[in-house]
């Protein structure tokens, strides 16, 4: 052990050359790397059958053990290799453990899809001696390479992510670094070892070192396929909101049939909750609401076969309703302080009360300015909170998925045919269709509706639009 690092672990994926950085790691006197310790199929090494008096079945059963016997090993720093696809268990208790060294190995995607691909072709994992090499070219597969990059990179980001939740940083190696003594020498400094190597492991060989295009036998089909990859994610929304978590308090149960509803702010909250209630014949303030994470799950457990859903708004209608509701309104739930700081800010011409003299025109003119805000919010240049009223609902979404995704995703202008059918999912045969109230808005949104007002939502909540197949309002 050393004053930094109880244990280690490399992150890595087939191909990218962990064979080699293991060898090199356990060419150094005070560390001991056991292979891939965590992967499914076999323990440490394909014809391994435990790890320092540790099986399989018990590594399997507990793999904590494992870490913990590989962590208080006499004399040297021990460690393992880590996949993207080995235990998942294992993968928060590294992460998370400050004690514990990480080590990121990366390589060119391409270059490891093909020599996975020529490996699986020849049933050749390792080269040790080349007159033994066996030959073959690989076949690319586009659908196949995508998944390959998804993966790898859902798992970087994972790892990123982890290491700045906790303050941490890892040792990144890169492929092409394998060959260079210094940075080997350099990684063992990191692990605390003070001897140096005088030479890389020689037992290894590199097992295709042609060019790609050699190695492929449609390679004319894979650069025309790599082509049309959006190698810089230049066709992504741009997104700086901060991210959401589930607000279980806000969700709401029937009274007595098993379905539970996921509101969305500014949405059609109102009209959800008086169906929810007529549906089993109660009032509003019969609903279950108030829910804990602890009490929601008692809630589910006590009743199988519920049915979760929520309701969207179409952005252009809910930005309106946002801005009546939280920023035009100066009654109960409205935002006073926001009102304050927005109207000074981008100049909107707000009434102290909504009375006759409020006209379509001014409305028009403040909900426009009421825009540009939500446009500045949400990308992160204003100080003020982003709040759920008007945050995209891709985003509060995703915000449900980390506790529990909605089983139905309802827009609201088919609430008419959808809700009865969502409660004929947990035996309402007839269901009440719900009664869709007419907007309270001092103006309505149709009076100053048109195709700039359209132009600046859609802008403002593309990534809405797009997730969620949004046509214009109108």
């Amino acid at each position: 052990m050393t004053d930094r690092f109880d244990y280690f672990v490399v992150f890595a994926e087939m191909r990218t050359g962990s064979n080699f950085l293991e060898a090199n790691l356990n060419a150094f006197p005070g560390l001991v790397c056991h292979g891939e310790a965590f992967n499914p199929h076999f323990i440490g090494y394909p014809n391994s059958t435990e790890i320092l008096g540790i099986s399989q079945d018990m590594r399997d059963a507990d793999p904590a053990q494992l870490i913990e016997t590989i962590r208080r090993q006499d004399g040297v720093l021990g460690g393992f290799r880590y996949f993207h696809d080995h235990d998942p268990r294992v993968l928060d208790l590294c992460l998370n453990d400050l004690r514990c060294a990480k080590i990121i190995l990366t390589r060119n995607p391409v270059d490891s899809y093909v020599s996975w691909k020529i490996a699986k072709a020849t049933g050749q994992w390792k080269l040790t001696n080349v007159k033994k090499r066996r030959d073959s070219k690989a076949r690319f597969d586009r659908a196949e390479f995508e998944r390959h990059v998804g993966a790898l990179q859902d798992f970087q980001v994972t790892l990123l992510n982890g290491l700045q939740k906790t303050g941490q940083t890892a040792f990144y190696v890169a492929y092409e670094d394998l060959q260079d003594l210094d940075v080997m020498n350099g990684l063992g400094r990191w692990l605390g070892q003070g001897d140096q190597l005088d030479a890389l492991d020689d037992k290894l060989k590199k097992q295709n070192p042609a060019p790609v295009s050699e190695k492929v036998e449609n390679f004319a089909e894979m650069e025309q396929a790599l082509a049309r990859l959006d190698r810089f994610n230049l066709a992504r929304t741009p997104n700086f909101e901060p991210r959401r978590n589930a607000v279980v308090p806000s969700y709401v149960a029937a009274a007595q049939s098993p379905l539970l509803y996921l509101p969305v702010r500014s949405s059609p909250e109102a009209e959800v909750l008086r169906w929810l209630a007529a549906l089993d014949g109660v009032t509003e303030s019969d609903l279950q609401s108030g829910f804990s994470q602890k009490t929601l799950r008692q809630w589910k457990k006590n009743n199988t076969g519920f049915r979760s859903f929520t309701v969207l708004r179409h952005p252009v209608a809910r930005a309106h309703a946002a801005f009546c509701d939280k920023i035009l309104s100066t009654g109960p739930g409205s935002f006073a302080k926001i009102r304050k700081t927005i109207q000074k800010n981008f100049k909107l011409p707000l009434p102290d009360v909504v009375d006759e003299s409020y006209d379509a025109g001014t409305h028009r003119t403040c909900f426009i300015g009421f825009l540009d805000f939500v446009k500045a919010n949400l990308a992160g240049q204003t100080g003020v909170r982003v709040d759920a009223a008007w945050a995209s609902q891709s985003h509060v979404l995703q915000g449900f998925a980390d506790l529990a995704p909605p089983d139905f995703i309802l827009r609201e202008d088919e609430m008419d045919t959808m809700l009865p059918f969502v409660a004929a999912r947990v035996g309402h045969a007839n269901a009440p269709v719900p009664d869709i109230a007419d907007s309270t808005a001092p103006v309505p949104l149709q009076a100053i509706y048109d195709d700039e007002i359209e132009q600046r939502v859609s802008n403002i909540y593309q990534k809405d639009y797009v997730s969620f197949g949004f046509a214009s309002w109108a």
